[in-house]
């Protein structure tokens, strides 16, 4: 039986870039192809019957766009940057090439192992991500909201899933995302917070697994 807050946690749906295999990270403000809005749809068909009571987006549209049928249907929407995408400097709106991927692997690693301060193409690092990260479920503690629907983007949501956890956020390599997998979480007594469905896709008809940054 659920007695807590509930946070329901989704990654936006697909863009061209996620498919073409595009870094976008913040600085890119892509929206969402024909297969994310299918996706999305999906996503509504599954979860409109849900009584939300708000929607938190991050500040790129592909967030919003992702949850546009709950918008549209008159739910309470924020948006939030302090749950935008990882900033990946330089690489941002770029191809991966052998050499990005490489940094990314070894960067990425580097945060596994504590190396926290780390960055990608002089983007953000792990810290400052998490900073901001913490600073959101703040806000969420401080929600009067029972049930809230959050929608934000891969790395960010490994960091804040992970946060949320109470696990050090040198372990979110662990997790793995999916366009629009969603996560939910239910708030125990003592204020943490208890992973109940993890990056389930069950109500994609079709749902490749495809990390991207």
């Amino acid at each position: 039986m659920v007695n807590g807050k509930l946070i329901y946690i989704v990654r936006h749906g697909e863009t061209d870039y996620n498919l073409q295999g595009i870094v976008q990270g913040s600085g890119v403000d892509a929206s969402l192809n024909d297969t994310g809005r299918e996706q999305a749809g999906h996503f509504h068909t599954r979860y409109g019957d849900e009584p939300f009571d708000l929607v938190i987006t991050s500040g790129l549209k592909r967030t919003w766009e992702t949850v546009s049928h709950f918008i549209d249907g008159g739910l309470p929407w924020e948006k939030h940057e302090t749950i935008n995408e990882m900033c990946w400097g330089s690489h941002e709106g770029k191809k991966g090439t052998p050499e990005s991927i490489a940094e990314y692997q070894r960067v990425k690693e580097g945060w596994g192992e504590g190396k926290l301060d780390a960055r990608i193409g002089g983007g953000e690092s792990a810290r400052e991500m998490g900073d901001r990260l913490e600073r959101f479920i703040e806000h969420l503690n401080e929600r009067p909201e029972q049930k809230i629907l959050v929608c934000s983007h891969g790395r960010a949501m490994c960091g804040l899933v992970t946060l949320m956890m109470g696990r050090p956020l040198e372990r979110m390599n662990e997790l793995r995302h999916s366009n629009l997998g969603l996560w939910v979480a239910e708030q125990q007594p003592d204020g943490h917070y208890e992973f109940i469905v993890q990056n389930d896709r069950a109500h994609l008809p079709a749902a490749p697994n495809q990390e991207r940054w």
